[in-house]
């Protein structure tokens, strides 16, 4: 399929054809974009992706975030938005007694979360407690703009899934654009240029065909 470039003003369809998602607006029985983009049809919702630009964060949203400070009870956190975000004590899966952060989490130091919370100040707040949330102790972060992470996760994780399978490394994809790898030296050396081959050529079709060629094994359908 096309991946077609809108601006913001768009008409992008119905109402009754497809939800309003990330990056548009509704008038009437219209659904507009409202920024620069590539529209994605997903889950029934109608979606601008940014072309670039930092990442705009929704609730349920699973992210990497780097500890930007510790102070007695929380910590805030990077998570490549506009602002950092506020990982509580509740929040994470140790017992936190006042003024010990750091023993857990300390400045530079990497973590999975979720967004569990952003209020209308913009003030956001980040979740430990899913089983998939963690520090990161091993493996490399690779960056890359958070508008391409629909591409390098793939419809139904047919990308993700074809990277595991042709490099053997595991790989976790952050909403906000940062990819945690483990793996062989060489195989994840491999993975890291193929994550940034689908980065740069994210707007193409055919992506995933190309990338199969890259890692040396047979065809696989876009």
């Amino acid at each position: 399929m096309e991946r077609k470039i809108v601006i913001p003003g768009t008409l992008l369809g119905k109402a009754d054809t497809g939800k309003q998602g990330r990056g548009t607006f509704r008038e009437g029985d219209n659904i507009y974009s409202s920024r620069l983009g590539i529209v994605e049809e997903r889950s029934g919702y109608i979606n601008v992706i940014p072309l670039s630009g930092v990442y705009d964060p929704a609730v349920g949203d699973a992210v990497i975030g780097v500890i930007e400070e510790a102070s007695k009870m929380s910590w805030m956190v990077d998570i490549k938005a506009p602002y950092p975000a506020m990982l509580r004590v509740e929040e994470v899966p140790w017992r936190v007694e006042f003024g010990e952060t750091a023993r857990f989490l300390n400045t530079g130091e990497v973590i999975v979360a979720n967004v569990s919370s952003i209020n209308e100040a913009k003030n956001i707040e980040i979740s430990m407690r899913d089983k998939h949330c963690r520090k990161v102790e091993d493996g490399i972060i690779v960056e890359i703009q958070p508008s391409k992470v629909p591409r390098v996760i793939g419809k139904n994780g047919s990308m993700v899934s074809l990277l595991r399978q042709r490099t053997g490394c595991w790989i976790f994809v952050g909403q906000n654009g940062r990819v945690w790898i483990r793996g062989e030296d060489d195989k994840m050396a491999l993975l890291v240029e193929a994550i940034k081959k689908i980065e740069k050529e994210a707007h193409t079709t055919g992506l995933t065909d190309k990338i199969s060629k890259f890692l040396g094994n047979e065809n696989e359908s876009d």
